[in-house]
């Protein structure tokens, strides 16, 4: 029993450096492309874009920080690029609702946009104490 335990414990932890691996890996991969891809982006208001991410219930689904959670993904650091942002919210594809130009304006996605690219990036995994030992 108590081999089982220690099995199981040991596989948690490997799995959990393994997943925080691959999303460093990922990280890296996307932040060289990030950019590029926001060159076309209009500058927008961060500041008023997260009290639009607010008060139009998005932190319900991806979080305050836009971090992703139970019934939605992941929205920041590194946004998507600015027209997918733009299409998709419009016109998603999943179980989100449609937001129209009737409830948020262009503008009102370009400085939500703004926040979401505002988002500091997590911090490296080395810079993790919890998983050096």
């Amino acid at each position: 029993m108590k081999n089982q335990f220690l099995f199981t414990f040991a596989l948690g932890w490997a799995l959990a450096v393994v997943f925080a691996w691959g999303i460093a890996v990922a990280s890296a991969a996307q932040q060289q492309t990030a950019p590029a891809q926001q060159q076309n982006a209009p500058a927008g208001n961060a500041a008023n874009g997260r009290k639009l991410f607010v008060s139009f219930g998005c932190y319900q689904c991806h979080g305050y920080e836009a971090q992703g959670g139970s019934a939605g993904p992941r929205l920041a650091p590194r946004p998507i690029a600015y027209a997918q942002f733009m299409k998709y919210v419009r016109h998603p594809t999943n179980e989100m609702p449609p937001f129209t130009e009737k409830i948020v304006k262009d503008s009102e996605l370009t400085d939500i946009h703004a926040f979401l690219r505002a988002q500091p990036a997590p911090p490296d995994v080395d810079k993790i104490p919890l998983l050096k030992q």
